[in-house]
């Protein structure tokens, strides 16, 4: 299958990262339609007009919301309850866009302009701190493509610090060896 297709089939979706559809992440969801791998109606975030767009995009048939993967509501953004957070950042870790922000141990708060509604957070807080509240704004094309840009570079970062993280492991390993190596050689040489 074509890059073209999936790049299409991903400039539609919402990009609120959410997993409803069964995958990770709105890119590995336009990969299994364009692969035949998933139907196009499996986006709650994008509702109708999502499947629409996609049935457009990829020549299938428009079809219904499937209701098993979630069903077509008005915008929510996460707002965290200054008066019940503990600062925990469990909530940070699994937000796709990097929307929520603050200090270990210290009250977080939610960019709006961020936030994707994914609710990602909402399961991940371990006290229940986390509401879904009306968004007061729509959610756009311009929106999707900035919530896009985002998850990208979050993701970018992850693998960076991974990779670095890796390198240092790798280095203590190596810094291991030869001490050990060292101290083997010195107890020859004391005999």
């Amino acid at each position: 299958m074509s890059e073209h297709l999936i790049d299409a089939i991903d400039d539609v979706l919402p990009q609120t990262q959410c997993r409803q559809c069964g995958y990770n992440g709105c890119r590995n969801y336009a990969w299994a339609i364009a692969m035949g791998e998933a139907p196009i109606n499996r986006c709650a975030p994008g509702g109708q007009k999502g499947i629409e767009a996609l049935a457009k995009v990829t020549g299938h048939e428009v079809i219904a919301l499937d209701p098993y993967y979630g069903h077509e509501v008005p915008l929510e953004l996460a707002h965290i309850n200054p008066d019940t957070c503990i600062g925990c950042r469990k909530c940070v870790a699994v937000c796709p866009t990097n929307a929520i922000v603050g200090a270990p141990k210290r009250l977080h708060g939610v960019i709006s302009d961020w936030c994707t509604g994914c609710a990602l957070c909402v399961t991940a807080c371990p006290v229940d701190c986390i509401d879904m509240l009306p968004a007061p704004f729509e959610w756009t094309h311009e929106k999707a493509l900035n919530a896009r840009r985002l998850y990208r570079e979050k993701l970018q970062r992850e693998k960076k610090r991974e990779a670095e993280r890796n390198a240092k492991l790798s280095a203590q390993s190596a810094a291991d060896k030869k001490k050990a190596l060292l101290a083997d050689i010195l107890s020859r040489v004391k005999k």
